[in-house]
């Protein structure tokens, strides 16, 4: 009979049967008397002394027979990230560039590159769906600015991945070997942190970036892993002495899959902050590469780009400078924030403060 009742119907039953309980342990002679603190001592039937009403429900969980389903530790890092209300904000805002970059044409009232000779260098206005205004070729702005927005998330996101990539197994190797493997590693990491980072940086793009996005990510992506790399031998140094790893290796499991399966989900939480971290630095070098000459080249779009074509005129064409900088600007920002989020998220240590 008990079968063919309904998870509520027993949840039901079994809070009238509690309540029953505490009924009868609060009768008088019924085995249960009120105590000068005012603590109920029962019989066997009632309620634990210090039990709260979430572990009741635990309690009449197991009593009517349902089973408690068991939370994840991604669950709760999800709901920790959700808490964060900045976070939340600035990944809407990312997931929203996310859609015009992957859609520009459909977004931009405009090409990037179709020209308007009867609105050249116009103020921001509605007339002719020129939100941002023009530029001195009688561009509309908001489509060179959706169109570069595409560019530089696109640069953004691959130096971000092949930065995972290369800094992951670098400082996972490094950190499970040790000994000369590792001081082999990390005196590479020494050499590229203390050669100047713009200098070489500008050389490269000058003589191998030759303006093109995919050109300029990898430059990029080769001199910013060396950070990660440093974090994952970090971990990795403190994760190989550990018992789970010893077991691995007794069972008989290789070093690459004690290194990859066992011991790189525990490095989740570090590498997904560092990437995102990453992902707004490549937006903000980037540009300033573009707006130096040395990043992405016309005709290509390029945000960075953009501020230094409109940085000639001076004050006088302001919204070539302010729109695109505005976009650069709330992009680092929500990239920060959203790593602000998955860093509180992803430590329970850490107190969400927003």
């Amino acid at each position: 009979m008990t079968e063919h009742l309904s998870r509520e119907q027993r949840l039901a039953q079994g809070r009238e049967d509690l309540q029953g309980r505490e009924d009868l342990a609060l009768s008088p002679g019924a085995g249960g008397h009120a105590t000068a603190t005012g603590q109920t001592s029962t019989g066997a039937g009632a309620l634990p002394m210090g039990v709260d009403s979430a572990d009741s429900e635990v309690i009449l969980s197991h009593e009517s027979g349902l089973e408690v389903k068991a939370r994840s530790q991604w669950t709760y890092a999800r709901r920790r990230f959700f808490r964060h209300r900045l976070a939340v904000i600035s990944l809407i805002v990312l997931l929203v560039a996310a859609i015009l970059a992957m859609f520009p044409a459909r977004f931009a009232p405009y090409a990037f590159d179709e020209f308007d000779f009867n609105n050249i260098i116009e103020g921001p206005t509605t007339e002719g769906k020129h939100y941002f205004g023009t530029d001195q070729l009688g561009r509309d702005y908001l489509s060179r600015v959706i169109f570069a927005l595409q560019t530089s998330l696109w640069v953004a996101f691959m130096v971000a991945g092949v930065a995972t990539l290369v800094g992951t197994v670098v400082g996972a190797v490094a950190g499970y070997y040790g000994g000369w493997i590792d001081n082999l590693l990390m005196r590479l990491v020494d050499l590229i942190l203390v050669v100047p980072f713009l200098a070489i940086l500008l050389v490269l793009s000058a003589y191998l970036g030759e303006g093109k996005p995919l050109r300029v990510a990898l430059i990029l992506a080769l001199l910013i892993w060396v950070g990660l790399a440093r974090i994952v031998r970090g971990v990795f140094l403190s994760l190989r002495e550990k018992e789970f790893v010893e077991a691995a290796r007794a069972a008989g499991a290789g070093d690459l899959r004690i290194m990859f399966r066992h011991m790189l989900p525990s490095t989740v939480g570090p590498i997904v902050v560092t990437m995102t971290l990453l992902v707004a630095a490549a937006i903000l070098i980037e540009a300033a590469l573009s707006f130096l000459g040395f990043g992405v080249q016309p005709p290509t779009p390029a945000l960075g780009k953009l501020i230094g074509d409109g940085a000639a005129d001076g004050f006088s064409t302001w919204w070539l400078v302010t729109f695109p900088g505005l976009v650069i600007v709330t992009l680092a920002l929500a990239v920060n924030f959203i790593g602000d989020g998955l860093r509180d998220a992803l430590d329970p240590q850490q107190r969400v403060r927003a």
